[in-house]
């Protein structure tokens, strides 16, 4: 997954069915699949740490042109990720996770 690169998404895309997502999921470590989403939480030593990597996934993000949920918790940073166009995941969800992972 992490050589691959998003592609754009069209509105009415259609979104993965939940056992491909299943088994694109299987391929990802430590994130969940939630009510449609993909979800991770990472844990930093301090804020400069979530900080910093906040900033790295904004750069593989934007090359990626395809943009995560990010929220930020002193050490704590939950990535979520959804393809508005498509109304669920799709396979850029899984792209940024891997590359997102690829980060730490």
């Amino acid at each position: 997954m992490i050589k691959k690169k998003c592609v754009p998404c069209q509105v009415g895309t259609p979104p993965m069915p939940e056992d491909i997502a299943r088994g694109y999921l299987s391929q990802l470590t430590g994130w969940d699949l939630v009510e449609g989403k993909l979800k991770k939480e990472y844990k930093f030593k301090d804020f400069p740490g979530s900080m910093k990597f906040v900033n790295a996934v904004a750069a593989v993000a934007e090359s990626e042109g395809h943009h995560p949920s990010i929220f930020i918790s002193y050490n704590k940073v939950r990535i979520t990720l959804f393809t508005h166009a498509a109304g669920g995941l799709t396979e850029n969800d899984f792209i940024l996770a891997a590359k997102i992972d690829a980060i730490q």
